[in-house]
Order: C-alpha cells, then structure tokens, then sequence
C-alpha cells in the first residue's frame, strides 16, 4: 500500500506536490469548510499570547461584512470543542452567497509573523521512507542513533522517553503492522511489506476512538469529570466534525476517486485485523457509508508533516487547524518550525499557522491548501477533484479588463517592461497591459509552452529513477521558455526552474578531486560501470549552473508568492548557502607571477599586480560572480532570506524556525569572512612599497 502522499498524487494527475497542505472543505466559496450544522453551546479558551490591540465591536464588522460581501458572520458556540484555540481567535458560520461556511476568524490586529495558532496533532505518521531517519514520536531527526521498536522493527524513536509517550497509539499497532507484514510476506516473495502513513494514521484515529468512547452522549455525559483525559475525550467528537464529502464521490466504481477511497477502506479493515464489517460496530463505524465517511474525512482535512526546510515527512490530522478554509492568496500559512529555542520536545511535531499579511480584526485566516504557484485553471482543478470545492477568491473571480496574472504571462514583445497575458488556444490575440502591443509569433509560444509541459511531466516521473535524464530535460526546455518570453513566474517556467535548481542541488558533483562519483546501478549499468571524475573547472560550472537556476527559481516565486511566505524564504536560505560554498575553480584570482619584474619594465612602474586583485583580462561571466563579489551577494542574500523567515516561520521567539536561526548563523560566518578579507586587502595595500620621490 502507497503512503497518503501517493494517493494525493492519484488524484492530482501529474500535477506537482503542494509545498503548504492544509485542512477543510466546502462546496462553494473563496475557500473550503461548509460546516452544515452548528457547534452546541459554551464557549471555552486557552492560553495564547496576548493580543497586540484592543477587541472591537464584532457587529459592526459583521454588518460591514453583510452589505460588502453578501454573507452573514454569527459566532458559533463549542461545547468544549477546540478546547486548544486560543482567546484571540473564534469560530464563526460564514453564510449567504459567498459564504465559506465554519471557519476561524480573528479577534484582533496581527501583524506579518505573529503566531496565530500553535497545536500538535490529534494524530501522526511518518512515511515509510522516513521511518528509520526521523523519530516517530516527535519527528525529531536522527543525529546519532534512533532506538528501534523490538515488536515491529520499523518505528523509530529518539529515547525510551518518547517511545513511551507514543506507547498509547503504538500499543495496537505494533501487533497490527507484525501481523500486516506476515500477511504480506506470505502472499508474496520478496521484501517486507509495510502499511503506508494514512492507513497507520487512520489505525491510529480508530484505536483512539475506540478507547476513549466514540458516543458523542457518553463524551457529554463523563468527559467534564475526567480532568486528566478531558481534552482527549473530546478529540473524538472534534474528529467526527471534520467535513465529509462522501456524497460528492462519483457513483462510478471504477473511477479514480471510488477507486482510491475503496483500496483505502479495504486497507484500514485489514489494518485492524477485523474479518467482518460487523466487527467496525466497536470503532463508532456501523455500516460501509459511515466507513467510507471517515476514509473522506481523512483524505480532505489530513495535513503533510513537513521538516522545517518544508520537505514533507508524513501525514497528520488536526480538527483546530482544519477549520481554516482556503484562499489561493492566503493571509495565513501553516508550518512546523521546530522551534527549538523555545518549544518543549513533548509538544512536536508543534504545528503552528503563521500570519502572512497583516490581518484585520474579524477577518477570516485563510491559508493555501494546494500549491499557489499553478495557474488558474489548474488551480480549479485540484481544488475540484480533491477538496470537491471551487475556489472563488480574487486569483480565481477574476474582473473585467484585470491585468495578466504573472503564472500565465510573458514579456511585452517590444520590452517596454509590460506584460502580456499568456495566449491560448481559444484565444491568441494577446496585447501588453503597458504599451498595448500585440503578440505576433502566437504559435512559437503556444508550442514551447506545451513541450515544456510535456516535458514537466516526463522529468517529475524520473526525478527519482533517473535523475540525470530528468536533469537533461529541464535544463534544455528552461532557456526555450526564456527565448519565447515566458515571465520567470510562468507556468511551466517556474516548475521546470524549480525542479531543475531542486536536482542540480542534490546532484552537485563532489569538491574534493580526487572522490570519485558514483551512481545507481542502473545509470551505472548503461554506463558500463565506469567511475566519474571531475575536474575543478567542471566541478564550478556545476556550482554556478545550480546558483543560475535556484535565482531564476527565488525571482519566480517572488513574483507570485506574499514577501514572507516559506517557500519564498527556504529557496532565498538555498541560493544564499550555494553562494557560500568554496569555488572550486574561482575565475577572479590570476595566477602567481614568478618574476615580480620580467625584463622590459620601465624603472618607477607600479609592480606587478598582488594575486589577490581582479584578473585584469579574464572575463568573468555576469552572473554569479566569483571571489570576494560572491560572497557579498551570499551575505546580502542570506539578509534577505532571514527577513522572509522571520514572517513564514514566525517571529520574536521562534525566531524564523530552524531554518531561520541556521540562516543567521551563517549570515554572521560570512560577515566575519568578508571583514577577514577587507582587513587582508587594506593590510596588503598597505605593506606595498610606495614609489620614489622625484
């Protein structure tokens, strides 16, 4: 059985990963989470930070809301439900024509990098290939060594600490995955089988529920008088408030979606070792509707575990954070910074919705459930097949006469800085928003865009087999987007950009000379097993060929992506390390001249030129630099990365998440290196002898 990332990817249909996964749903709206039925009575609260400004009138806001927006805002009461959202949020029903539904609004003025909300999970799972790197309690990665489980052999956890504090969901799990694995094993030859992250993380879901009660009138009824195990009584009810569009599922067996939902039912029942759907009764599931709910349930408001870099590591549900519904421009996104200056270990995997703009009080936190950087149409799409909802904010609702969208956009022909919109099939008439002139060579256009589609497809199927052909493909197709004049933010310039900067990243050949390259055996097989070695020239147009393409990647998504947003920091914090590293074959340095006087120098010239000076005839190439030039780029790169970390991942304390505090550290480092060399530089200017008096 496939990981959840695997199954999304089914239902995507080659489209790319979303960097920022996120939770609920709804039917219609600027974003998902149509909450039919309204929470019971009783409003509760936790500790949170305190606001930044005083609570104003909320029905003012709402009537201004009502007559602007054609929608109503009523608060809704919880009932001890989310138990964790803190008094500066609330849960309020958006209803009327562009109604989003249930949804989480704020009481006050937050600022870009305020912490809005700070949660961890109901529950987690690790995919099964980060199973033996990363802990699978507090997806702490390994430094040294991990303790693995005895019983199943395949959880890993840092210290007996954390293994006991997973013990709860494990205790039933590990039987479950030794069973699952013998099962497997005798069905077919070959290695162990193991269950992906849903199903784990579903077992999970079941496990709990059936431990804790899953009667919603037996909750009520002995959940207040429980203090220790309070807020884990109500998880279950929060879990089966969670949207469900089983309805919305095509009637189709054989169809994508049927398909995907039914191998998921069938794998959780084997999961729990139950032979007859009777057996479910215990779990609060009593018929296969009900099964098929919580499998929708899962699938729509399951958020990706990510590493504080935003490389996904597995799935995880949290009912809290699911309430926030979609915007294509969000105001909010959600990330796990690992903060660690200030989080405790037993609180990770911490997952935290940062603000991205500044938010007004009653406004409603909206955050990304999809990748942004698609166009539109593509956009709808995913939205439509996985989260069974169309998106109606302003990317998506777009007004008369609006100016291009810079994903679906290229140069104005005449390059008078104007842009055109990107042309179509249906229409190719396209002029510049500036200078208003036309796209004459419509078809070299059209072309280019769909081969570099094609070849986005065929380069993300061999990412991972074979990473030198797919590196070929979009090294090749980028600069025949560039000639046609695809803007760097362009579908599909920028994906080709950024898997193309993501592969040569991870594939830049070995500094030292003398380690010889080796690959896979199939590339090894096709090139008849003979090592690689590489020379300092090579090895440096490898290194800037990777800066060239993580800065087309960064100016792309800076022309799409809110200043602050994650992705837009993490690729600034990659192009700032790749400046940083040593040049292997650096250009600005000229060799040492043996004779600091050759024959034929006039008495009283200047002398020779100190090694450390520019090369006066080598002609460096414009981009990157080399030498003392590089690194200060790598400094004011790194500057700027730190400034966008500490609004994606989060301020004042968190400090811009992990990511953040590397960037600062080694922003210090290279300041400290540029100031070596100044003081070397003045140093040498200054010991040079200085020339006669006449």
């Amino acid at each position: 059985m496939s990981d959840f990332s695997s199954l999304k990817k089914r239902r995507k249909v080659k489209e790319t990963r979303s960097f920022v996964a996120a939770g609920t749903t709804s039917q219609t709206g600027t974003s998902t989470g149509t909450r039919d039925v309204p929470l019971p009575s009783k409003l509760d609260h936790d500790e949170e930070g305190e606001p930044n400004a005083m609570e104003v009138d909320s029905d003012a806001s709402h009537e201004k809301s009502r007559q602007g927006n054609t929608s109503a805002i009523t608060p809704l009461s919880r009932d001890g439900l989310y138990a964790s959202l803190p008094p500066t949020l609330d849960v309020r029903m958006s209803t009327g024509e562009l109604g989003n539904g249930r949804g989480i609004y704020s009481k006050y003025y937050r600022k870009p990098g305020d912490v809005l909300l700070s949660i961890k999970p109901h529950v987690a799972a690790l995919s099964n290939e980060h199973l033996e790197e990363y802990c699978s309690n507090c997806c702490a990665p390994k430094t040294t060594s991990l303790r693995r489980c005895t019983g199943c052999k395949l959880l890993h956890y840092c210290d007996s600490k954390c293994q006991t504090n997973d013990w709860s969901f494990h205790r039933h799990e590990c039987l479950a995955i030794q069973k699952w694995s013998a099962s497997a094993s005798a069905e077919s030859s070959g290695p162990a089988h193991v269950p992906g992250d849903a199903i784990r993380c579903l077992g999970r879901i079941l496990w709990r529920k059936q431990k804790l009660g899953h009667e919603s009138i037996w909750v009520r009824r002995f959940g207040l008088q429980r203090k220790i195990h309070n807020s884990e009584l109500f998880q279950a009810r929060e879990i089966d408030s969670l949207q469900s569009h089983r309805t919305s599922l095509s009637k189709d067996p054989n169809s994508q979606g049927s398909q995907v939902y039914t191998q998921l039912a069938h794998a959780v029942v084997r999961f729990l070792g139950l032979k007859s759907p009777e057996e479910l009764a215990e779990y609060g599931i009593n018929n296969a509707a009900e099964l098929v709910d919580l499998v929708s349930r899962f699938t729509i408001n399951t958020f990706t575990i990510s590493t504080p870099a935003l490389a996904p590591l597995g799935a995880c549900v949290s009912p809290l954070v699911a309430l926030i519904n979609h915007s294509c421009d969000p105001n909010a996104v959600v990330v796990f910074p690992r903060a660690s200056a200030h989080s405790k270990k037993e609180d990770e995997p911490l997952m935290q919705v940062i603000a991205l703009k500044h938010i007004t009080p009653d406004e409603e936190i909206l955050t990304a459930y999809i990748d942004t950087t698609f166009p539109r149409e593509n956009r709808q799409k995913i939205l439509q097949e996985t989260y069974h909802f169309t998106c109606r904010c302003h990317l998506c609702v777009l007004p008369p006469n609006h100016s291009p969208d810079m994903r679906e956009a290229i140069w104005c022909p005449n390059k008078c800085g104007g842009v055109c919109a990107l042309p179509t099939e249906e229409n190719s008439l396209t002029r510049c928003n500036r200078c208003k002139a036309p796209v004459k060579d419509t078809d070299a256009v059209l072309d280019a865009v769909r081969v570099g589609q094609e070849a986005l497809h065929k380069a993300e199927a061999l990412q991972f087999t074979n990473p030198k052909k797919s590196i070929q493909l979009t090294t090749k197709l980028v600069p025949i987007l560039v000639s046609v004049g695809l803007v760097p933010a362009a579908y599909p310039l920028l994906a080709l950009s950024r898997l193309c900067a993501s592969l040569l990243i991870s594939h830049l050949l070995p500094a030292d000379s003398n380690v010889e390259e080796v690959f896979s055996p199939e590339i090894q097989a096709a090139q008849h097993g003979t090592p690689t070695k590489h020379t300092p020239e090579e090895q440096q147009e490898a290194l800037d060929d990777a800066i060239r393409a993580a800065t087309r990647a960064s100016s792309g998504l800076s022309q799409i992506l809110t200043e602050g947003h994650p992705v837009r920091g993490v690729a600034l914090a990659e192009l700032g390390k790749l400046l940083t590293v040593d040049e292997p074959h650096p250009t600005y340095i000229e060799p040492p001249i043996k004779d600091a006087s050759p024959a034929g120098t006039p008495a009283g010239a200047s002398p020779s030129p100190s090694p450390l000076m520019m090369h006066s005839q080598l002609k460096a190439p414009p981009y990157p630099p080399s030498g003392p030039p590089r690194l200060k780029l790598a400094y004011e790169t790194l500057v700027r990365a730190r400034t966008e970390l500490m609004i994606g991942f989060g301020s004042g304390k968190n400090e811009g998440g992990q990511v953040g505090q590397q960037v600062r550290q080694l922003a210090v480092d290279v300041e400290k290196e540029l100031m070596v060399w100044k003081t070397g530089v003045k140093n040498a200017l200054d010991d040079r002898p200085k020339p006669a008096k006449k």
